[in-house]
């Protein structure tokens, strides 16, 4: 950990949102220092931007979208999405921020990124920033301290830099007034939907399968696919042929007698009354003199347990009589930790202050730092150790496997009599990897990166070492109409319905527009009308859902204008609404919510200010793409 963490600490969310605070600005592989121009990607005002920053930014955009699409995620569906370009986009925009930055001379504290940290609150347990916690969670993620404070660094700076941009945004009265009257308008229509899967007897013939298909072959088309043998060399699997013997052990304490020292810790209690850093000089006043009041009753005879559960406002010491777990120095924020280290056991400090507000502590007990003995760290050691060796016997195994493929030119010969098992994957894509890989990001790349008969680099994964030989690669393709008939049938049938139900809506609409009573109309068609209620413009219709097409119709009509000049798609079919009522906003709604309404609207502005900026801060920079890319 720095050394400023050592001094520092902080808090913030679990491991998905420390991935999302990560990954916001990811500097690792950007840089202006000389590099081959075939491992270049980009330029940003003569600053390069790495193949390898690239690829790891590609690959995990990638990620994101199979855990949110799943098996929904199609060749089409990421060909709209442009994800090569989208990714270096994100790159070059990282870097224009962070020469932006620099050129308006932000700086963060190590105070300030310390705060950031304490508040994050993947980080705490009980309210409370844990190290180890931090720890641990830096590591499932790969990431070493040292890393991610330069990334919450950098990423507290960009933040600066949208308050500088975004400063002078403002909302007027009138802006209010207006979005207030358009968005709490209502109106209620009554509706009715005629289904498409009501059409249940439509039929799809051979002609029409076949000329939907050639119609539309390039909709079929199917990825390119790859099939390989790899071979996985588990260093779990080592675990038991490599036990360190006693002497082993007792060399491996001395050696690292510093790992296995104990910290000074206090076990402390606390007071707290919560306040705003940027709170009001009379408001600071006031906490401190009834912090100082609090003191005082303690020091003429109250009991410290029984105040802080009557006034701390800690909820996660309050309950205990503000006891905290023992501390180390790096648990805390520099203040506490300062006055907690100085206290002797049964003293209470003075009021001291913190981002968190005023504090009162009493220590209860110190515990001095100390080494642990070997009897109490040898069967950490032991797991250490071996966990180690056998990390070391796969890599060293996969080297050999390695040179002895390179010798017989194929992987179940160069395997043979090592007890491991080749195994061969099922054709896949890029956008559906094999099941059951750990990483499946870097097995697909280092696949589709194989020429024929080719094996690949040792790659180290979570999960093992791999090795990979091409067996058979498939270029896209637009199968044989045979290959993908029940999908192509699927879709013939789905138009055809859909056309059957859009042609009686139309029938529908032209009966009432003919002055046909409602109800009598909707019976012919085998549906109902159904009142919607009012409801306001982004609002779902009770029994309807939220049809953004339906919705903007409804309020486009009027009295003298009932019915739209077409039914409108949704979801299950297609819906014919007649006007039943419009109902301006209350006055007196507005007064209720202008405070949030415009906090709404100064978002948006600020919104719209930094899009407006960084596509000034794009036009002016000076980019140049890999044409691959562009």
């Amino acid at each position: 950990m720095l050394d400023f963490m050592r001094r520092h600490a902080g808090t913030w969310m679990i491991k998905a949102l420390l991935f999302a605070i990560v990954v916001v600005f990811i500097f690792w592989g950007v840089g202006s220092w000389t590099q081959h121009e075939e491992g270049i990607v980009a330029t940003v005002n003569g600053e390069a931007i790495s193949i390898e920053a690239y690829r790891r930014q590609y690959n995990r955009m990638l990620d994101q979208l199979r855990q949110s699409f799943g098996a929904g995620l199609s060749e089409e569906l990421l060909r709209a999405m442009d994800l090569p370009n989208r990714a270096l986009d994100e790159l070059i925009d990282q870097v224009l921020l962070r020469q932006a930055a620099e050129r308006f001379g932000l700086e963060v504290s190590d105070e300030e990124l310390s705060r950031s940290v304490h508040r994050i609150a993947a980080f705490q347990a009980n309210g409370r920033f844990d190290a180890a916690r931090y720890r641990q969670l830096l590591s499932l993620n790969r990431l070493t301290p040292e890393v991610f404070e330069s990334l919450q660094r950098e990423s507290l700076r960009v933040q600066k830099l949208a308050r500088l941009v975004t400063g002078g945004a403002k909302v007027s009265d009138r802006e209010l007034e207006e979005w207030y009257a358009w968005n709490r308008l209502a109106v209620q229509v009554d509706w009715a939907v005629i289904e498409s899967e009501r059409f249940g007897e439509v039929q799809a013939t051979a002609e029409e399968i076949a000329r939907h298909f050639e119609e539309n072959r390039e909709a079929y088309r199917r990825p390119a696919e790859v099939r390989v043998r790899f071979v996985r060399i588990d260093p779990e699997a080592l675990r038991g042929r490599h036990t360190p013997g006693e002497r082993e052990l007792e060399a491996y304490y001395e050696e690292q007698r510093e790992r296995f020292v104990v910290p000074r810790t206090v076990e402390a209690s606390h007071i707290l009354l919560r306040l705003e850093e940027n709170a009001s000089p009379e408001a600071v006043e006031a906490a401190r003199a009834r912090i100082a009041e609090l003191r005082q009753r303690i020091l003429e005879g109250a009991d410290f347990a029984a105040l802080a559960r009557e006034v701390s406002e800690d909820p996660g010491s309050r309950e205990q009589g503000g006891r905290l777990p023992p501390l180390r120095r790096e648990d805390v924020v520099p203040a506490f930790a300062e006055a907690a280290f100085a206290l002797a056991p049964g003293t209470v400090s003075e009021p001291v202050r913190t981002p968190f507000g005023w504090h009162l502590i009493r220590v209860e007990r110190v515990n001095e730092q100390r080494t642990r003995t070997f009897l109490e760290v040898k069967e950490e050691i032991a797991e250490r150790l071996s966990r180690e060796r056998a990390r070391n016997a796969a890599s060293d195994l996969a080297e050999a496997v390695y040179d002895a493929v390179l010798a017989a030119g194929d992987l179940a010969q160069a395997v043979a009599g090592r007890e491991l098992e080749v195994q061969t994957t099922g054709f896949f894509s890029r956008e559906q990897p094999p099941p059951a890989l750990a990483q499946p990001a870097p097995f697909v790349e280092a696949a589709f990166a194989l020429a024929p008969g080719e094996v690949s680099d040792i790659l180290d994964l979570s999960d093992g070492y791999f090795l990979l030989q091409h067996e058979e690669g498939r270029p896209s393709r637009i199968p044989e109409l045979a290959e993908v008939e029940e999908r192509v049938r699927a879709d013939v049938l789905r138009r055809k319905k859909t056309a059957r139900a859009l042609e009686q809506a139309r029938a529908l609409l032209a009966d009432l527009r003919g002055g046909a009573a409602p109800e009598a109309a909707a019976k012919k068609y085998g549906v109902s009308f159904r009142p919607s209620g009012f409801f306001q413009r982004s609002e779902a219709i009770e029994g309807l859902g939220l049809e953004p097409a339906v919705n903007q119709a409804a309020f486009e009509l009027s009295e003298r204008r009932p019915f739209p000049e077409e039914p409108l798609a949704t979801e299950k079919g297609f819906c014919v609404i007649r006007f039943a009522g419009r109902r301006d906003p209350e006055a007196a709604g507005l007064e209720r919510e202008r405070d949030r309404i415009r906090e709404q609207l100064l978002q948006q502005k600020r919104m719209q200010l930094w899009e407006a900026w960084m596509s000034d801060l794009r036009r002016n920079g000076r980019i140049e793409r890999r044409k691959e890319l562009a």
